[in-house]
């Protein structure tokens, strides 16, 4: 791993939070990153660098630089933060979709906020989705490697020192002995290559605001559903805006996939294309309506 670790950032924040009395505190936080530009360009995770007032990044030479969160994709948990270096050692990228159950992998990161460590394990399975915080992660890589707190955004690397993942989710509870989770490098590095590119990630757009429906969202609206999609706004001007579709309706099918809950329908809409046009279910009072939109893509932010 010594051509791996050089290439591996701590990333150390603070986030500003309020007690019960609204007062102002500063909560510091730590995690990983990996940088795959010479220039000052280091990939991590969103969730690491989210919301944070101030952002430090520490070199493997011990080298300490002020970071900026340049491009965020909270719905991958990706983020590109950048540095004003030059010259930086760059990882080298492998391919994840030629991975098998059963092969030896490193976890490189910040673990605990000590520093830099690396610790081994197999690929338990690939292809793995994962729920967290009410979204869904995808195509995820299981290892048995050991992933603490300080460890996201760090690279899951190949024997070879090649990053084939980025450290991402831990599951941890009295039943289940620690499973950590990494976005495979096949999922992160169009998006990665996007938010360097774009500074945003295209995708398909409907144009709405939605939560799921719960017990909560049927008695308030008083609806005939006991699951989908609730939409509480429509973009004017948006697909779903001329597809007829309303604040108030609930969708149940997109694109011919059953839809249950919120994430169901964001997960529908981005596994379609930009430009397709896609059946739509919906109920609306006690009238259940088909109708048709043509996604277009999302606007940036």
């Amino acid at each position: 791993m010594a051509k791996v670790k050089p290439s591996v950032v701590a990333i150390s924040t603070e986030v500003i939070g309020y007690d019960i009395l609204n007062r102002p505190y500063t909560q510091e936080g730590a995690g990983s990153g990996w940088i795959i530009d010479g220039s000052g360009i280091i990939v991590t995770n969103n969730h690491v660098v989210e919301g944070a007032e101030n952002i430090t990044v520490t070199l493997n030479d011990g080298r300490t630089f002020p970071a900026e969160a340049r491009y965020s994709d909270p719905l991958s948990d990706l983020a590109i933060v950048t540095i004003d270096a030059r010259n930086l050692p760059v990882i080298i990228i492998g391919d994840s979709s030629q991975l098998r159950v059963g092969d030896w992998v490193v976890a490189i990161g910040n673990a605990l906020g000590l520093g830099i460590s690396a610790k081994e394990g197999i690929v338990s399975r690939v292809g793995v989705s994962v729920s967290v915080s009410g979204q869904t992660l995808g195509n995820l890589i299981e290892t048995s490697a050991a992933i603490n707190p300080g460890n996201s955004g760090g690279p899951l690397v190949t024997m070879q020192g090649e990053v084939i993942g980025i450290t991402s989710v831990k599951i941890a509870t009295v039943e289940v002995e620690g499973i950590g989770y990494a976005i495979s490098t096949e999922t992160a590095m169009p998006i990665i290559e996007e938010l360097i590119r774009m500074g945003y990630v295209i995708r398909p757009w409907l144009g709405i605001v939605l939560r799921s429906v719960d017990e909560f969202v049927i008695q308030q609206y008083e609806l005939s559903v006991e699951e989908g999609a609730f939409i509480t706004e429509v973009s004017p001007g948006s697909p779903a805006d001329e597809a007829g579709i309303e604040a108030g309706d609930v969708i149940v099918s997109l694109g011919g996939q059953e839809i249950t809950n919120a994430q169901d329908l964001v997960e529908a809409i981005h596994s379609s294309k930009i430009g397709q046009r896609v059946e739509i279910t919906i109920w609306r009072g006690d009238a259940k309506i088909t109708t048709y939109a043509v996604l277009t893509e999302r606007p940036p932010p």
